[in-house]
């Protein structure tokens, strides 16, 4: 057996297709044109790269894009600021602190100060807890996307043995909760699971986000399971330069799982599509208007 190619490029070039069609409607029947103002503190070369994209992702929907690139010696106190200025902003809509930030910042004040409405990240406690009660709000973009991604395969995922290897808040735990949204039956695996090999040889869906390159072997996969692979690390490619790898070992893996999605070119491009589709959906919340996303 080899598994389907999840082909993320081209289901989240198909989403940025509705997405720009959303977005010429709003402007046509409401005027409104989303903004997204996404804020970049220091240089790391990685969150460099993120965050071009975002803003060329943003502009090719025909969004309002700002990027506010600041010092990684700006201070809490300034950065909180800017982010009060924009939550204060009709034009701005949705509101991301690209991740990480330099030690001398609390992650966790940021992502509060952030306007819940405008949190298209989806971190905020406040949507963290509307989605762990299964009220509507902001749900965070990459776990969304894994959803997305496997519903290609499993139209209704009801029913179905999940596993999720990673308990982050960013990735993991707002993961488990969408596949319970979904119906499907959760287990959440990390570094205290015991035997995690047959655990994920149980699971119809396996969704690897532990940021470790490929831990997860193919003798670990159910044969005929769905394989969302999350990570995005860095290894040595061919003459020493470094390669994207996921935490899946993907050459094992496909020999085995029924689907499964590649590093680069699965997960990643969901996550922009997604974040795209949050600020449609948050513009859209902000003035009282209904979306077809």
């Amino acid at each position: 057996m080899t598994a389907c190619i999840i082909d993320g490029k081209a289901i989240a070039a198909e989403l940025r297709i509705k997405i720009a069609l959303e977005v010429r409607r709003l402007a046509a029947e409401h005027r409104l044109v989303p903004g997204l103002a996404v804020i970049l503190i220091g240089d790391n070369p990685a969150s460099e790269i993120y965050v071009r994209n975002k803003a060329r992702a943003t502009r090719d929907a025909g969004m309002q894009s700002s990027v506010h690139r600041l010092s990684g010696a700006t201070t809490q106190r300034d950065l909180l600021a800017l982010i009060s200025d924009l939550n204060s902003n009709a034009a701005v809509h949705g509101i991301l602190v690209q991740l990480p930030l330099p030690p001398h910042i609390d992650a966790q004040a940021v992502i509060e100060a952030i306007e819940p409405a405008k949190d298209v990240d989806g971190f905020h406690p406040l949507n963290a807890g509307r989605l762990a009660i299964g009220l509507p709000g902001l749900v965070p973009c990459t776990p969304l996307g894994c959803i997305m991604l496997a519903k290609t395969i499993h139209p209704s995922l009801a029913g179905r043995d999940a596993l999720v290897i990673g308990r982050s808040n960013i990735v993991g735990k707002p993961l488990a909760q969408l596949l319970l949204r979904e119906n499907a039956t959760v287990t959440i695996a990390h570094s205290k699971t015991k035997d995690l090999p047959a655990v994920s040889r149980r699971a119809d869906l396996v969704f690897a986000a532990v940021g470790q390159a490929h831990m997860v072997r193919g003798a670990w996969i159910k044969p005929g399971a769905t394989v969302i692979d999350v990570g995005i690390n860095r290894v040595p490619g061919a003459g020493g330069k470094p390669r994207l790898a996921g935490d899946v070992a993907y050459s094992e893996a496909r020999e085995v799982a029924g689907a499964i999605t590649p590093v680069p070119g699965g997960v990643g491009p969901m996550t922009i599509a997604c974040l795209l589709a949050n600020t449609v959906r948050a513009a859209c919340t902000i003035i009282g208007v209904s979306t077809t996303l």
